[in-house]
C-alpha cells in the first residue's frame, strides 16, 4: 500500500512539473570589454552574439544553456625585445587577438519585478587567436550578471566572466628594462558584457 501511495506522489510530482516547465529560445547580443589579467594592458572593445534556450522550471528559476561567438584579448600589451640593427632592448606594443565560442549552462533567477541574478559555468573553445605563445588551446570560466526583463522578451543584461586557466606564456612578452612591464605568471581572460537579449514566444 505504501509503495502504491509513494508511486502515486512520484507520478504526480513529475506530471506537476512538466506542466510547470517552459521552452523559449532567443538570441543575444552586445559589447565585450576584455583583457588579460596581469599584463598592465589595456581592455579591448568588441561584440559577442549567441543564441540560448531558456528551460523555465519554477515561476523564479530558468536553466539556460547558451551558444555564444566572443571576441576577447586585450589591447596595448607591451612586449620587450633585442633589435639587431640598433643593438639595443626595444618595447612594442601589441593588440591580442582572442575568438571563442562560447557553451555556457546560466542559471537564472527572476524576481517579481523583473531583475535577474545569473551565473553558471562555460567552457570557451578557441576558435582563432594571434598570441605569439599560447599555454591553453581552450579556456574554462564563471560568469555572473544581473539584469533586467520586460514582459515582452526583452531583457538588458550585465555580466562579468572570468578564464580560470592560464592562457599564454608572459616570459615572451616580458620586459626587464621597466618595472611597470613586469607581468605576473597567471594571465587569465576577463570579459565584461553588456547587451540585450530576446526570448521568442510567450
Amino acid at each position: 500500500m505504501t509503495k502504491r501511495v509513494l508511486f502515486f506522489i512520484a507520478v504526480f510530482t513529475v506530471l506537476n512539473l512538466q506542466a510547470q516547465i517552459s521552452v523559449k529560445p532567443g538570441l543575444r547580443g552586445g559589447f565585450s570589454f576584455s583583457t588579460i589579467s596581469e599584463m598592465h594592458a589595456d581592455y579591448k572593445t568588441d561584440f559577442y552574439v549567441g543564441g540560448f534556450s531558456e528551460i523555465k522550471i519554477t515561476k523564479i528559476y530558468a536553466l539556460q544553456p547558451e551558444l555564444n561567438y566572443t571576441r576577447q584579448g586585450s589591447n596595448n600589451v607591451a612586449r620587450n625585445y633585442y633589435d639587431e640593427n640598433m643593438q639595443s632592448d626595444r618595447i612594442e606594443h601589441l593588440d591580442l587577438e582572442i575568438n571563442y565560442l562560447s557553451l555556457s549552462v546560466m542559471n537564472k533567477f527572476t524576481l517579481p519585478q523583473g531583475i535577474q541574478f545569473q551565473a553558471g559555468p562555460t567552457l570557451d573553445i578557441l576558435l582563432n587567436d594571434n598570441l605569439a605563445v599560447r599555454k591553453a588551446q581552450n579556456d574554462l570560466g564563471l560568469v555572473l550578471g544581473v539584469a533586467y526583463a520586460l514582459p515582452s522578451g526583452l531583457t538588458f543584461e550585465a555580466r562579468f566572466k572570468k578564464g580560470l586557466l592560464d592562457i599564454l606564456s608572459s616570459d615572451y612578452y616580458q620586459n626587464n628594462s621597466n618595472n611597470y612591464y613586469l607581468f605576473g605568471d597567471y594571465n587569465t581572460n576577463i570579459n565584461f558584457q553588456l547587451g540585450v537579449s530576446y526570448s521568442f514566444g510567450k
